[in-house]
């Protein structure tokens, strides 16, 4: 099984990004090349995969939130680190996501206890950017983009129109759900029987079941199995990293950047 960080480095880690932040974004004022240097020295020098999202976080909080003072602007730094390194289990702000796919993306985040819909809204964000007619380099077709025979075994009729088809949203993102679900109980078994590499404390800890999914779900299972983990590449680990990125946006806490998510209108009105 891996041996994640201690609760000392989490915590140490932890701090630094929320230092990182806080300097990369002051009271709300332009973010300066000196802070954004400063907050990518931080994420060299410390790793972990919250410490390497802290400058996204920080450009999040400057243009989409971060322009009150500096203790509220610590309090949803807070926020963020906390949701970022969660399982994305939270609840799913309605406004973040075109309204007509409000229902298949909450439904497919219930299809079993190891995700949510702040997952699947992430992860399509990742994949198509909710372009619903996208066509991939391989024949994925759709917001999920499911490799061909993928959605052959995972699709569904879940719109009731008569077909099952990667581009109808409803038939994709569900087969998306269905999916991560199976690549989950896959990964959890993997941790369960102790087959993952003992990472240490440098490598951060993207071992958790979703972490195995998700980068099971861009390179496939035999690859994050042959790895014992999530592999040390740029396009596992970034795959990884870049959904986890949007946990935040997705669950509300930090309010996206105009136009930051196709389809959506950005609530440019009081909160409640």
């Amino acid at each position: 099984m891996s041996a994640g960080m201690g609760e000392g480095d989490e915590g140490g880690s932890s701090n630094a990004v929320r230092n990182g932040i806080i300097a990369g974004t002051g009271c709300g004022c332009l973010l300066s090349p000196i802070a954004l240097v400063g907050t990518l020295v931080v994420v060299l020098i410390i790793g972990g995969f919250g410490v390497l999202l802290a400058p996204l976080i920080a450009l999040i909080l400057l243009f989409g939130g971060g322009g009150g003072s500096a203790g509220s602007n610590q309090e949803t730094a807070n926020q963020m680190i906390d949701v970022l390194q969660g399982a994305g289990k939270g609840r799913l702000d309605e406004t973040t996501v075109p309204a007509d796919l409000v229902d298949p993306i909450k439904r497919a985040g219930q299809q079993c206890p190891a995700i949510g819909p702040i997952v699947i809204a992430s992860q399509i964000e990742k994949e198509s950017g909710f372009d619903a007619a996208l066509t991939g380099p391989d024949g994925e077709l759709g917001l999920s983009q499911l490799p061909p025979d993928l959605f052959r075994r995972y699709g569904k009729d879940d719109d009731e129109n008569g077909k099952t088809s990667a581009l109808d949203a409803e038939d994709s993102i569900m087969a998306q759900g269905r999916y991560l679900c199976d690549l989950a109980k896959q990964g959890q078994q993997m941790i369960d029987n102790g087959e993952l590499r003992d990472t240490g404390d440098g490598e951060g800890s993207l071992n958790t079941s979703l972490d195995l999914a998700l980068a099971g779900y861009d390179i496939g299972m035999d690859a994050v199995r042959a790895a014992k983990g999530v592999p040390q590449t740029n396009e596992a680990q970034g795959y990884v990293l870049a959904v986890r990125a949007q946990f935040a946006k997705y669950q509300g806490i930090a309010a996206p950047p105009p136009g930051a998510t196709p389809g959506v209108t950005p609530d440019t009105g009081d909160a409640p």
